[in-house]
């Protein structure tokens, strides 16, 4: 198999960070079949190159090189874990516009969205580069006469990472760096949509200094790879990002081995807007809400409800600044790219023809563009009724439902109505309001008059069947250990 050349390559440096290998016990490998995967760009539908589409019997071999690596890793001294950690940061940061461009190739998000998700990516492993030290948990005062009572925290094992194509290399860094911290190793499956993000890291970890088995990259097609991990024993932790759909069939395939779970899964974020907020910044940060990643976000806004008293005048706002967006290729570096496949695309028709039919009203958008066929004109459509499928659904894409509201407790039961429960957003300068609206969504995660919430030092996770556990902060690497208790006799 001969390497690939993505459609950004003319302007990569590191022409080595571009494998269409997998990457397994320290080896770049072709796999048994030396059989291929189409890569395209979004933006085009032109081919960028092919991956690797390796077989279940090489899964099970990343599944041998990484058991075999666990006995020497999980007994590093937590320092050199750590410094290898922290040169794959700097790595990272060193080629992040090549990382970029590599990202915008496969994904087609605008440039400078890719690049701020190569920071985000890379201070996941700066953070658990520092974390690596301190996996402590408190002590326990002995309950028996003569006897000392300790408490450990041991890594579990190999961690199956499986990773989307949303947020290629931040999704795969989160659950990585704090598996590796904990002392785990790794088998991770990227979406076969956007695999080069995931190899061009592995090159980086390698030149970090990462042992051979401990960090492996395996790429091919989903069910393939993945299955022979949730069978195997040896398989101690599986964290998934993806949808609530494959999650549930994830979880069934799991209970056989009775793994640890991490699942980060569907979202359905409102978006609720009272009377009293700051207008002007509540739709821009809805905006960035709704917009950001082409909409293709688990925390994309996915119902927006605005108070009344100032309905008409938010929807004129939102509207006029949706118009505002530029829209094209990710290297033209605008503000929305092309959805990831002609999928997304009718999912944005079926709402938008849906909602319309049901009685909600076009202000803005509505089609496709004539940019290529993956680009979806982003959309504002008011006076959504409750039966239409947008409010009860995922759009993952660039459309915006407004609805009117009248009482706090009437958005409150209509935001807390759905079966995810992963982000809410707020807009009030009402501080009693705040607390009761912070206490009473059932979301795991609550942001007030902003948009921006994620990072590093916070535990990301949702309620309800949004997800399991919680990625970042010192949660997400507790996520990859077991607690061992010791009860010594020193009589």
């Amino acid at each position: 198999m001969k390497d690939s050349v993505l459609s950004a390559d003319r302007t990569i440096q590191d022409k080595r960070l571009v494998r269409p290998f997998s990457y397994i016990g320290g080896k770049w490998t072709a796999g048994e079949g030396n059989d291929t995967i189409p890569v395209t760009d979004p933006a085009t539908g032109d081919s960028i190159g092919d991956i690797a589409r390796l077989t279940a019997d090489d899964s099970r071999r990343a599944v041998d090189a990484a058991h075999t690596a666990f006995a020497t890793w999980s007994q590093t001294l937590p320092q050199d874990r750590a410094a290898i950690l922290r040169r794959w940061h700097d790595l990272m940061i060193e080629h992040r516009e090549d990382l970029a461009r590599i990202m915008v190739s496969e994904q087609g998000k605008p440039l400078s969205e890719a690049r701020g998700e190569i920071d985000y990516a890379a201070s996941f492993v700066e953070f658990y580069s520092e974390e690596t030290r301190r996996p402590n948990i408190e002590g326990v005062t002995s309950h028996l006469p003569d006897a000392e009572v300790e408490l450990w925290r041991e890594p579990l094992g190999v961690a199956a990472l499986i990773t989307p194509w949303n947020f290629p290399a931040a999704m795969l860094t989160r659950k990585a760096a704090a598996a590796l911290a904990a002392g785990c190793t790794v088998v991770a499956h990227p979406s076969s949509e956007t695999p080069f993000s995931a190899t061009a890291l592995a090159e980086l970890a390698e030149r970090a200094g990462m042992p051979a088995g401990v960090f492996n990259v395996v790429t091919g097609n989903a069910p393939e790879i993945v299955e022979p991990w949730t069978q195997d024993h040896r398989v101690r932790a599986l964290s998934f990002t993806g949808s609530t759909e494959i999650g549930r069939l994830l979880y069934g395939q799991c209970a056989g081995t009775i793994k640890r779970l991490v699942m980060e899964l569907g979202g359905h974020a409102p978006v609720i807007v009272f009377a009293d907020s700051d207008l002007d910044q509540a739709v821009e940060e809805t905006i960035k809400a709704k917009f950001a990643t082409t909409g293709q976000d688990c925390l994309g806004a996915n119902r927006i409800y605005v108070e009344r008293a100032i309905y008409d005048a938010f929807c004129e706002k939102f509207t006029e600044a949706t118009k505002a967006l530029t829209i094209g290729a990710g290297l033209d570096d605008c503000d929305l790219g092309p959805l990831m496949n002609e999928k997304a695309v009718q999912k944005q028709e079926a709402h938008v023809t849906d909602a319309l039919k049901k009685g909600a009203k076009l202000l803005t958008g509505g089609d496709r563009l004539d940019l290529g066929p993956l680009f979806y004109a982003p959309t504002v459509i008011a006076d959504v009724p409750d039966d239409a499928a947008i409010l009860h659904e995922e759009t993952f894409g660039p459309v915006a439902p407004i609805v009117p509201f009248d009482t706090e407790d009437e958005v409150t039961s209509r935001a807390n109505a759905t079966e995810y429960g992963l982000v809410a957003y707020v807009h009030t300068m009402d501080p009693r309001r705040i607390y009761r609206m912070t206490r009473a969504l059932q979301f795991g995660m609550v942001a007030v008059n902003r948009t921006k919430v994620t990072g590093a030092p916070i535990p990301f996770g949702g309620m309800k069947q949004s997800g399991l556990g919680r990625e970042g902060a010192r949660q997400g690497l507790e996520e990859f250990t077991d607690i061992k208790y010791v009860c010594r006799d020193w009589a």
